[in-house]
């Protein structure tokens, strides 16, 4: 994932000094290989410390992989600016301007998410949705109809899946949850205030969180006992439910693959389901067969 990217997501929730260092290196990431983490910090007139805690809020051990990330984003991952999705769709762009800046901003996001997610996290999850006695999926809007995706697709493989988005309804169910039961919870901001309730519930009760979220830091991935991530620009206001939404989209996608390709009795599960599918579709198909 570019470090580049990285900074434009959380930067509308730095602190000042953190602020001014997002500054410096957007403006000038190619200086950064010149500087110390003590220089950069004299450069930007903040503390050596506050550059290092600005590094791990990215995401890396320090300073030095911060820095190797920027230098490599600069010299092996130039992004044209004709090829980047600035904020939201001009109301005057023509029809080939809004196809190309949907489709970069897709593809942008796309690949960023799958970089945030690497394989060691995803199969975790898979390992914990499979040995789950009971998972319940949930979010707000946009994100409860990807959960709801997610929930017919857990099912497919003989999984027992539920989908709710009714809060009453949630902590009804959740008083019955116990370890070995599952709370998969999809939320771009992390801090929807019914979604916050619920994992705080779960935190409280020693339920096992997992959760899809936005990158920047925030509560319900703080509280989660696993963190996915989406790299949907937040900046671009208009198109960031579209793309958020493809973002988990890709990532509950792989999730289903990686959980199939890994169940035998998940892939016998799918294959019933499809066959109940197919003859509803065409009753006579049976006699042929």
């Amino acid at each position: 994932m570019a470090v580049l990217q990285r900074i434009a997501l959380i930067q509308a929730r730095l602190r000042k000094t953190e602020q001014a260092i997002a500054d410096f290196v957007m403006a000038n990431p190619q200086l950064i290989r010149q500087l110390s983490s003590q220089e950069l910090a004299q450069q930007v007139g903040v503390s050596q410390a506050t550059v290092v805690r600005f590094s791990q809020k990215l995401g890396y051990k320090g300073y030095p992989d911060f820095k190797f990330a920027v230098n490599d984003t600069v010299l092996n991952f130039p992004e044209p600016k004709d090829d980047k999705l600035h904020g939201d769709i001009a109301l005057d762009d023509s029809y080939s301007e809004i196809a190309r800046k949907l489709l970069a901003g897709k593809i942008a996001v796309l690949t960023h998410t799958l970089s945030a997610n690497d394989q060691p996290l995803m199969e975790q999850v898979c390992r914990i949705l499979l040995q789950a006695r009971r998972i319940m999926l949930t979010g707000k809007g946009a994100s409860f109809l990807v959960a709801q995706d997610f929930c017919l697709k857990l099912r497919k493989l003989g999984m027992n899946a539920t989908a709710e988005s009714d809060n009453h309804i949630q902590l009804a169910e959740l008083a019955h949850f116990g370890s070995k039961d599952v709370l998969f919870m999809l939320s771009e901001s992390g801090e929807t205030p019914e979604m916050v309730a619920i994992a705080h519930y779960a935190r409280s009760h020693k339920l096992k969180l997992l959760s899809l979220t936005g990158f920047a830091p925030n509560t319900i991935a703080k509280l989660s006992a696993v963190n996915l991530k989406t790299m949907a620009n937040e900046s671009a206001v208009r198109l960031s439910s579209i793309l958020s939404r493809n973002a988990q989209e890709l990532v509950i996608d792989l999730l289903f693959i990686l959980l199939t390709q890994s169940s035998a009795k998940g892939r016998k599960m799918l294959a019933a389901s499809n066959a109940a599918v197919s003859r509803y579709r065409d009753p006579n198909s049976s006699n042929r067969a």
